[in-house]
């Protein structure tokens, strides 16, 4: 699986309006950039799943550039995702 690095989220007031609505701070989102899961979905986006403290939160990104990902919303993961993210840091408790 291809690693995705996120080094700047490229904001506007589209993107920030509908996170609200998940009620996700912008702060919470930029804290999400170490990803504990992602996979590739349809039209070249990216779900991206992060730890923001005890919440887990899912990002839907498309790529600009390098390092520069399009935040299209952010919202709580669902119980699937959070299942994933489980299982992939209980192996790695266990490495």
């Amino acid at each position: 699986m291809t690693r995705i690095v996120i080094k700047e989220l490229v904001w506007d007031e589209k993107n920030l309006q509908h996170i609200k609505k998940h009620n996700v701070s912008k702060e919470e989102a930029e804290t999400g950039k170490i990803i504990l899961y992602h996979k590739k979905t349809y039209s070249g986006r990216y779900l991206a799943v992060s730890r923001v403290g005890s919440r887990l939160i899912s990002l839907v990104l498309r790529r600009k550039d390098t390092g520069k990902y399009y935040l299209i919303t952010a919202r709580d993961a669902s119980r699937k995702e959070r299942r994933k993210v489980y299982e992939i840091e209980k192996k790695e408790q266990h490495s």
